[in-house]
């Protein structure tokens, strides 16, 4: 099963910049979009064979997550049940015959870490969401979980420490998350692979010169790590500030 996560920065935008020429190409049973930045009734998008669900922000433009599956799904929620979590369209739970996938855009935590404490409430909730999926049956985690977990996850460590993304805040919430009975399935594939990143900035050439870092995600449940038989970088595709990963899970 090919499983494909992709902040697309504004779907409407990345359509024009290459968007279904990879979605044709790579051929992936699942794929799921970060920060679509659109209402379902903006767009017309057509793709044979697969079901479309939308979890769309209630601020226009603003972030949002889809989901693209041509494989049945037997269940698809949205959002965590949190009122407070649940305006801005980051979560859609597929429930597949094995697994629950999981697509989430994680909030922000803002220049001068302005929405941390959010942040750190967003994590608790989440985290506890997701274990108790994962009581069910296991979980896949995809998404734009806009956190560098480690050093190796971003080019310019030290002179982005404590920044947003890479506060030590946001490293330790990721690190409870995957001693929750949750594993890192790049890093369990590829442990020390620097220069691995999935989203770089706009700015001083970042992706030319791969300044970049590592926010985009396949998180699985530990019991399900036998089946990742890959994890791949799509670092050559451009279309939006991030690149798409893709999981291939052995069935």
């Amino acid at each position: 099963m090919k499983l494909i996560t992709w902040n697309v920065n504004g779907l409407r935008a990345c359509l024009n910049k290459g968007f279904l020429e990879f979605f044709h190409n790579v051929d992936a049973d699942v794929v799921c979009l970060q920060e679509t930045k659109l209402q379902p009734h903006q767009i017309e998008l057509e793709l044979p064979g697969y079901e479309i669900f939308w979890n769309s922000a209630e601020k226009k433009g603003y972030s949002g997550t889809a989901v693209f599956t041509r494989v049945k799904p037997l269940s698809v929620t949205y959002g965590l049940g949190i009122p407070e979590h649940d305006t801005e369209g980051r979560v859609i739970t597929v429930e597949f015959e094995d697994f629950y996938l999981v697509c989430c855009y994680t909030p922000n935590a803002k220049e001068g870490l302005a929405r941390i404490d959010y942040r750190m409430q967003w994590e608790d909730d989440f985290r506890a969401y997701l274990m108790e999926l994962d009581k069910r049956k296991p979980v896949v985690l995809c998404g734009d979980l806009n956190v560098a977990h480690e050093e190796i996850d971003l080019k310019n460590p030290k002179s982005n420490r404590g920044n947003a993304g890479f506060s030590d805040q946001e490293r330790g919430k990721m690190t409870q998350l995957l001693s929750s009975g949750f594993a890192d399935s790049f890093r369990a594939l590829y442990p020390d692979k620097e220069g691995a990143y999935t989203w770089w900035s706009y700015r001083f050439n970042a992706r030319k010169n791969n300044a970049g870092w590592r926010i985009d995600y396949f998180i699985v449940s530990d019991r399900l790590l036998p089946r990742v038989a890959d994890q791949i970088i799509h670092a050559d595709t451009t279309g939006s500030d991030h690149c798409p990963v893709e999981l291939i899970l052995k069935e």
